[in-house]
This record gives structure tokens, sequence and C-alpha cells, in this order.
């Protein structure tokens, strides 16, 4: 079911078309046929039930008898045949957080995942017509949605080699793909998702102190590689500036004594302490 417009017409215009039509009913009864009179009255009376507002951003969901007869969105004051029935819906702009899931990752690690989502009506007919309660299913679906997609990928990338899209590393590309799965999802409601980002992430509280220790472990060895990187440079450097003004020449065995040394001065956790060699150094 697709939405349509409803037929209404200005509120003001038809209060002066009213008015006219029940002044000429006043008329006619004084005229000689106080039944016509009394029966064209009661038909005007009738037609002041057709009132109805619409609210900024608000719409009027209208029915005949069971039948979807059309939407009406025009904001303001509206007139339309009484007999419709007028149900109404808001098109504002909604959003809600999702209770935290607790999930597995597609490496099997349980964690806990929450997520906002910022939804609005865009089809009042679908909304209403093809589903029973819109604003549960918003929440149902996107529930799933989240389930699905923390378990398509890991919490964690497993190693920078890969370039792995991950749920804690990606956040823009796990956004967008969240985004697509609740809409996929909404879309048969007449829904439109503008917006959707995970709120809470965290590894379920039974693996957490584990997870963290693994953490821990993998920025260490990261920042002793980076140490031993810049170790090595410096060391290169020094023999090459030595090299380059012939402060002192070293033979192959020296030149392993001396890289032994500043690996150790520049690598250690703890500061070293110098043994100064007042001899010579053969």
């Amino acid at each position: 079911m697709q939405e349509k417009n409803g037929f209404s017409v200005n509120g003001y215009l038809m209060i002066c078309v009213l008015l006219v039509a029940q002044a000429a009913a006043f008329f006619y009864a004084v005229g000689g046929s106080p039944e016509g009179g009394i029966i064209l009255s009661l038909l005007v009376g009738a037609l002041w039930m057709g009132y109805f507002m619409v609210q900024p951003n608000q719409a009027k969901v209208m029915t005949f008898f069971g039948s979807y007869v059309g939407t009406v969105s025009d904001v303001g004051l509206r007139w339309t045949i009484p007999l419709f029935r007028r149900t109404n819906i808001s098109l504002r702009i909604r959003n809600f957080e999702s209770a935290k899931i607790k999930v597995n990752d597609n490496q099997g690690n349980p964690i806990e995942i929450a997520s906002i989502v910022v939804w609005k009506v865009t089809d009042t007919a679908e909304a209403v017509f093809d589903v029973d309660d819109y604003e549960s299913f918003v929440r149902i679906q996107s529930e799933s949605a989240i389930r699905n997609m923390a378990s398509s990928f890991p919490y964690d990338p497993r190693d920078d080699e890969q370039a792995e899209v991950a749920l804690r590393s990606h956040p823009i590309e796990i956004s967008e793909r969240l985004q697509e799965e609740i809409q996929a999802r909404l879309a048969k409601a007449g829904i439109t998702i503008l917006e959707s980002r995970i709120s809470h992430l965290a590894y379920a509280q039974e693996i957490a102190s584990a997870m963290l220790q693994r953490q821990q472990a993998s920025a260490i060895v990261a920042a002793r590689k980076q140490i031993v990187d810049g170790a090595v440079g410096t060391v290169e450097m020094a023999l090459q500036r030595l090299n380059e003004k012939r402060v002192v020449e070293l033979d192959e065995e020296r030149k392993a004594t001396m890289i032994s040394n500043l690996l150790v001065v520049l690598c250690g956790d703890k500061s070293t302490q110098p043994v100064i060699n007042t001899g010579t150094i053969y």
C-alpha cells in the first residue's frame, strides 16, 4: 500500500460556504417550507463535523468504511467529508537508544553493544496499514539488525596487515553498515533511517579482564617494536657519523660491542649505569 493525497479543502473557505448554506436554510424554512429548511439545516450541521487541524510535521490518514482514501499533510485548518475517519500520525524525526544487547562477534567473543537510531515516517499508509504497531516494529527490527551486524564483524582487527573492518576501530564503516541493515528491515513499514551509530561497545563482563590483558600485551609489543626500530636507526646513524668524521677507527669486534651497548641503553626499561673505562680499549 502506497501513500496518496487525500481529499481536503481550506477550512476557512468552507466556513464561509457553510455559513452561506446555513443562512439559505434559514430563509428557506421561513419562506414557507419548514420541513425542507430543517432537513437542509441538519445537512449543513453534519458538514460542520468535517473540520480538523493538521499540526506541523503531522498528517491525517483517512479511511472510508475501512478503505484507505488518502493522507492529508497540509498544515492548518482543513475540511473533508465528515464520514472519513481521520487518524493522526507524526512525521517528526524521532530517535531511541536500544538496550545493551549481549551477542557474539564473528570470532565468538561475547560482547555488549547498544546503538542510537534516528528515524522518521515517510510513508504514512505503509506505517499505519502494513504493520500493526510501527513504533514497536522499529525497536524490534533495529535490535535484530544490531545483533546481525555485530555478529558479522570482530570486536578488534586481528592484525594491522589485514586492515580488517572491526567494531572498535572502524566506527564510520560500522555505522553505515548498521544503517543499511536497519533500513532494509524497515523499508516495508514506510520508515526512513536518518542516522544510526553505536553508543556502547564493550566485551562481556566474563571475558573483559582477559581481553584487557590481551590489549595491554598488544600495546606493549607495539611500543617495544617502535622502540627497537628507533634504537636501530640511532645506532646506524651513530656509526655512520663516526665513520664520516673519522673520530675513531673501530674493528668489527668493537663495532659489535658498541652496538650491543647502545641497544641496551636505548631499549632498556630502566636507566643504565655506565662503567667508565680509563684505560685502553684493547
